[in-house]
């Protein structure tokens, strides 16, 4: 199994919400990082699972959507809690429809949201 791996970093607010968090219930930002890892058995006939540009491209376009944003203020936090959980989910959904890997395989997306702390979504993708 073959993996590529790119990562970005960006800054965004939000507030949790459904629950006593104490202070994580005010607006407040956190430094992310997005880790995308792509997983697949075979590469492409250039040797590559996905052109690394491509992938940059692809996590530029879904970090300029977010960058110096209020995550509950956005449509795909609509009526669900801003954690970490939930954001590395929407931000695959996202991602996926900007890039192409190869066939089948496994695409994750690992947000960190301070250095010891990260949330993760990974699930297999199938190629149109």
């Amino acid at each position: 199994m073959y993996s590529i791996s790119v990562q970005k970093d960006f800054i965004a607010q939000h507030y949790l919400i459904g629950g006593d968090w104490g202070d994580e219930n005010h607006p407040h930002s956190h430094h992310y990082i997005i880790e995308l890892v792509i997983e697949h058995e075979e590469l492409d006939q250039h040797g590559y699972l996905v052109d690394i540009v491509d992938i940059e491209a692809g996590l530029e376009q879904s970090v300029n959507y977010f960058k110096d944003k209020m995550l509950n203020d956005l449509p795909e936090f609509a009526g669900i809690n801003p954690s970490l959980e939930h954001f590395s989910r929407i931000i695959w959904k996202q991602i996926i429809s900007h890039i192409t890997p190869p066939g089948s395989g496994k695409l994750e997306i690992k947000l960190w949201e301070n250095e010891s702390c990260w949330a993760a979504y990974k699930k297999e993708y199938v190629s149109k």
